[in-house]
C-alpha cells in the first residue's frame, strides 16, 4: 500500500501566517502586546505544548482561556472574509494520489474538529481516509505518538508511509516514528545537519507531486 501522511498548518494551509497576525491581535487584547512571535517557538506543537511554551514566555500572570478565545475570534472573522489560504500545488497533489492509489491521512497537532474544519471549508476532505489531531494522542511532536496513530488508523506500514512536513518538530516525530520525512519549508528553515534525517527537500508541493511520479515510474 502507498501511503503519504500529511501535516496541515504550514504544509497544506499558509496559516502560520495568519497565526502570527492573529496572537498579535489577541495579545494586544489580553494586555500581554503583540505575541506572533511566538509561532516559531510553537511550531507542530499540541495545544497543551502550546501552553507550556507560553507560560514558559510570559510566566501565569496571563489568561490563557482569554488568549484562546481572541485568537479564535480572530481566526473566524480571518476565513470568513478571506477563507482558508491553500498552498500552491496542494490539490494537484491531491489528485494525483488519489488517482494513483495512495492512502492519506493527516496527522496534525492542532485539534482534530479544527482540522476537519479547515479541510471541509476547502473541499480536501474527500481525500484523507483519517483524521488525527493533536487531542488524539498523549504526547506531542516531536514524540512519533501522531504519526504512529496515523498509521495505525489506515492499517499502514510507518516503514512503507511518507510524511510531508515543514516544521521541525513534525519532521522529527515522522523520523522517531520510521516514515520517510520529506520537508517543504515554511517559516522555520533546515540545515545541512538537519537535512540528513529528510528523505526529501522540496520547494513546494508541486514538487512534491514530481516526486512521487518519480517513485511511481522506478526511476
Amino acid at each position: 500500500m502507498k501511503t503519504v501522511i500529511f501535516d496541515m498548518d504550514g504544509l497544506m494551509f499558509d496559516t502560520e501566517r495568519v497565526f502570527v497576525d492573529a496572537w498579535n491581535y489577541a495579545g494586544e487584547k489580553i494586555g500581554i502586546g503583540q505575541a506572533g512571535f511566538m509561532i516559531m517557538r510553537s511550531l507542530g506543537l499540541n495545544n497543551d505544548m502550546v501552553r507550556k511554551v507560553w507560560r514558559e514566555e510570559f510566566g501565569d500572570d496571563y489568561d490563557h482561556d482569554a488568549l484562546d478565545r481572541c485568537t479564535n475570534e480572530f481566526l473566524d472573522d480571518y476565513y470568513a472574509k478571506n477563507g482558508v489560504p491553500v498552498k500552491k500545488g496542494l490539490y494537484n497533489l491531491l489528485e494525483y494520489l488519489s488517482e494513483n492509489g495512495y492512502i492519506t491521512a493527516v496527522a496534525s497537532s492542532t485539534k482534530t474538529a479544527d482540522v476537519i474544519k479547515r479541510l471541509e471549508s476547502t473541499g480536501t476532505d474527500k481525500y484523507f481516509s483519517a483524521v488525527i489531531g493533536g487531542d488524539k494522542v498523549k504526547k506531542s511532536k516531536p514524540e512519533p505518538d501522531i504519526y504512529l496513530a496515523a498509521c495505525k488508523a489506515i492499517g499502514a506500514e510507518p516503514a512503507k508511509a511518507y510524511a510531508l512536513e515543514d516544521s521541525r518538530n513534525g519532521l522529527i516525530a515522522a523520523h522517531k516514528a520510521g516514515l520517510k520525512p520529506i520537508m517543504i519549508p515554511d517559516l522555520w528553515q533546515s540545515d545541512a545537519e538537519f537535512d540528513k534525517i529528510l528523505f526529501a527537500k522540496l520547494k513546494d508541493l508541486d514538487e512534491a507531486k514530481e516526486l512521487f511520479k518519480k517513485i511511481d515510474s522506478g526511476n
